[in-house]
């Protein structure tokens, strides 16, 4: 059985990072636009590189909680993939091995003028002057406002394979992310883990009102329960 868990801010939060959502467009007191798109980096690539060596830092100082440890232990049961809107690593050092980045990940660098050049960061850190082999400086691997989702494809065909789908810690209101809940199979088990309203038009959606870390763990054990190993 493949169940499908699409993660957002929200299980994030609880391990103690923010998003600018909760501020009206603030992100650690930086207006978005000047930090987060592509005009900002045309700009001022200094404090947008410093910017995300902060984020970064406390990316790297933060620990997965107990949601992501729960939807780690249902690999013991299900096929598990995750499709995440979040930019940090929380669900790979949770043990999760089957993770799909929509908007990159903090924790690596990428060539400003080829996006398949890949680089980790050993000291947490891109500065100016950082350069991949083609000689550009190197940025984020992230995306930015602006910018086009290059793993939407995949997510869409994995959201297509869903014999169940877990929305946690999204809004469902980030397009073309949130799309993906339209994409899965009429009939199937959909469950939203999320303390507040959220919209979703589908009738068979089930809302666990409880905050990631409560919701998935209860969430998790049911479906162990309910689902045999033989039916994985």
């Amino acid at each position: 059985m493949h169940i499908v868990v699409f993660s957002g801010a929200g299980i994030s939060a609880e391990s103690g990072l923010k998003t600018f959502r909760d501020s009206d467009g603030l992100w650690e007191q930086y207006d978005v636009m000047d930090v987060a798109t592509p005009e900002a980096w045309n700009k001022d690539r200094e404090l947008v590189l410093r910017f995300y060596n902060e984020r970064r830092a406390q990316v790297i100082n933060a620990v997965p909680n107990a949601a992501h440890f729960a939807i780690q232990k249902l690999e013991d049961h299900f096929d598990i993939s995750i499709v995440t809107q979040n930019i940090d690593d929380l669900h790979e050092r949770a043990g999760s091995t089957n993770v799909l980045h929509l908007h990159g990940e903090i924790i690596k660098a990428r060539s400003s003028v080829d996006k398949h050049l890949l680089y980790d960061i050993p000291n947490g850190l891109i500065e100016i002057g950082d350069k991949c082999k083609k000689g550009s400086q190197l940025r984020p691997h992230v995306v930015w406002f602006g910018e086009a989702v290059p793993e939407m494809e995949r997510a869409y065909s994995i959201a297509r394979t869903a014999d169940i789908f877990i929305v946690v810690g999204s809004s469902l209101n980030v397009y073309p992310a949130a799309g993906l809940v339209q994409l899965v199979k009429p009939g199937i088990p959909l469950y939203i883990i999320d303390p507040k309203d959220v919209a979703l038009a589908e009738a068979n959606a089930l809302h666990i009102k409880e905050k990631a870390s409560i919701g998935i763990p209860m969430l998790a054990k049911d479906l162990v329960k309910k689902y045999s190993i033989a039916e994985r």
